[in-house]
């Protein structure tokens, strides 16, 4: 199914985070001189973007789909998710990241993003009235206005490699 044009900037940051997400699953084994730079990315990313990103669905879009009774265990689970990626990001913050802690981190979150993406973006996208729908992107452009519009660009350490 297409994506509701009021829920594409939410689309969007999902993109970016899940590009990161793929970098870092064919990176694989990242050397652990790498990990600095492949930390510093993660928690800019996070500072950046999905610390607004979160808050908004957090804030606008889970309230949004708390009124249908059949979406609430989804959400608590989404809600659930975003308690531990936020603990995995200040890791990376932190610098306390492993090379085999990296990975793991990468399946969570896309898997995370995977689910917003195919259950609750859909199911929402057919619970929801056109007019609905418009309200809640605007509450959702509202909150995340701040983030930023710039793409990171991956250091040397994180840039994808050529294949042989």
């Amino acid at each position: 199914m297409l994506r509701d044009k009021n829920l594409i900037p939410l689309s969007h940051q999902h993109q970016r985070a899940l590009a990161l997400c793929v970098r870092i699953d064919r990176a694989q084994p990242i050397p652990a001189p790498d990990m600095e730079a492949w930390q510093a990315e993660i928690g800019q990313l996070f500072e950046q973007e999905i610390k607004l990103h979160f808050a908004a669905e957090e804030n606008v879009l889970f309230p949004a789909a708390r009124r249908f009774r059949e979406l609430i265990p989804l959400v608590e689970e989404l809600t659930s998710d975003h308690v531990r990626l936020r603990e995995e990001f200040s890791q990376a913050e932190s610098r306390l990241m492993s090379p085999k802690s990296l990975p793991t981190f990468a399946q969570q979150l896309a898997a995370h993003i995977r689910k917003e993406e195919r259950q609750l973006f859909e199911s929402l996208q057919h619970l929801m009235s056109a007019p609905e729908l418009k309200a809640l992107g605007v509450r959702l452009e509202d909150g995340l206005k701040d983030a930023s519009q710039a793409c990171l660009l991956p250091s040397e350490a994180t840039r994808l490699k050529p294949t042989r």
